[in-house]
């Protein structure tokens, strides 16, 4: 009880910008049950970014799927840094391998799977995936 009062609190104190990429904010959570393999599977609509070209915004469907090892990632922290590229201008490709590491490097999953499917913009649609192996 008393770790999950701790990661509140760092969680009610995160720093939260939304001018730059942020992997700060990603808090780790004990995966209680280690050597059970679940997968969890994470959506959200409300992913958002710019285009580096013509500063117009860029929505997306973003899924995350991973098999924990030692720990999760808490739903919080995964908001206020999806949230932090709001206002970075970078390229759909670049978006889903920057999630990718920063997750991987957080969680050290047995697998993870993140893909982006950017909505219809001048009738064209992106769809960018990246698995582990």
């Amino acid at each position: 009880m008393k770790k999950t009062k701790m990661l509140y609190d760092k969680i009610k104190n995160l720093p939260v910008k939304f001018d730059k990429i942020s992997p700060e904010l990603l808090l780790p959570m004990d995966y209680e049950y280690k050597g059970k393999d679940i997968v969890i599977e994470i959506e959200t609509q409300e992913f958002t970014c710019l285009c580096p070209w013509n500063n117009l915004p860029d929505f997306a469907l973003l899924k995350i799927r991973y098999i924990p090892n030692k720990v999760c990632v808490e739903l919080k922290s995964l908001k206020y840094y999806i949230q932090s590229y709001r206002n970075v201008h970078i390229v759909h490709e670049s978006v889903v391998n920057k999630i990718f590491e920063d997750l991987y490097k957080l969680l050290k999953p047995k697998w993870l799977y993140v893909e982006l499917e950017f909505t219809i913009r001048g009738g064209i649609k992106t769809v960018v995936k990246r698995e582990s192996k």
